[in-house]
């Protein structure tokens, strides 16, 4: 039972995948043995050729979805081991379809347009090989040899190289700039720290001299009162002392 579930589990979704890739690879083949009896100028060869280019890339694409299910499926566990085994040989086969119709679609060029083919389409990147066709020569390289496209694509590269030495020019006065703007902060911190600690003293002498204001402002209430006693009893002592008639 325990089997069963597993096989069952997206098992058909992939084989029916499988089974269409299959399908669309053979029709591939088809389309590139009937552009092959049409005249190299004609305008059948050029719809063809686009039509071949168009569903080879999504033969390509449907390769890679059926490499990532396979691997989901195996990483869960959805099949067993002799199962995947199984799958991923039927994988390989489709690659190597894959290879054929890639040779089979570049056979029929001659060396000129192989050159072109290989400026264009095949830089050693992998993700040329991933998907060798995803690459179109464009308007302005039609009609120009493979030394002349060289060039072109040499004087490129070196635009590109000046405009990479430029910026990272602007880069370099962009990070020494933001180092000159961050000790400046840190400068201002510091002179903020300092203002701070100096309003923080003379908070507390205010409060301090506040106190002996308060202080001396009661003493001298105190004094005042004792001052007018004093000239109380002088000038009762005088009235005391005046002889009446």
């Amino acid at each position: 039972v325990k089997f069963s579930k597993m096989a069952g589990f997206g098992g058909d979704s992939w084989l029916s995948e499988f089974n269409s890739c299959e399908q669309q690879a053979q029709e591939i083949l088809e389309k590139i043995h009937e552009r092959n009896k049409q005249q190299r100028s004609g305008a059948n060869y050029s719809k063809l050729n686009s039509a071949i280019r168009v569903q080879m890339k999504k033969f390509s694409r449907d390769l890679v979805t059926l490499r990532q299910g396979l691997s989901k499926a195996s990483s869960a566990y959805h099949i067993t081991q002799r199962e995947m085994q199984r799958r991923q040989d039927m994988l390989d086969n489709l690659s190597a379809k894959e290879r054929q119709i890639e040779d089979a679609f570049r056979n029929d060029r001659t060396d000129n347009v192989e050159g072109r083919s290989n400026l264009f389409g095949n830089q050693g990147s992998s993700a040329f090989h991933d998907d060798p066709w995803a690459t179109e020569e464009s308007e302005e390289t039609r009609g120009l040899g493979v030394s002349d496209i060289r060039q072109q694509q040499t004087r490129v590269m070196d635009e590109q190289d000046r405009g990479l030495d430029v910026l990272s020019t602007v880069i370099a006065r962009q990070k020494q700039l933001g180092q000159a703007i961050g000790d400046e902060v840190d400068l201002q911190n510091e002179l903020i720290d300092d203002i701070q600690t100096g309003v923080t003293k003379t908070d507390a002498r205010l409060l301090k001299e506040t106190r002996h204001v308060k202080l001396v402002d009661k003493k001298s209430a105190n004094c005042g009162m004792i001052v007018v006693i004093v000239l109380l009893l002088i000038a009762i002592v005088v009235v005391a002392c005046i002889p009446s008639k």
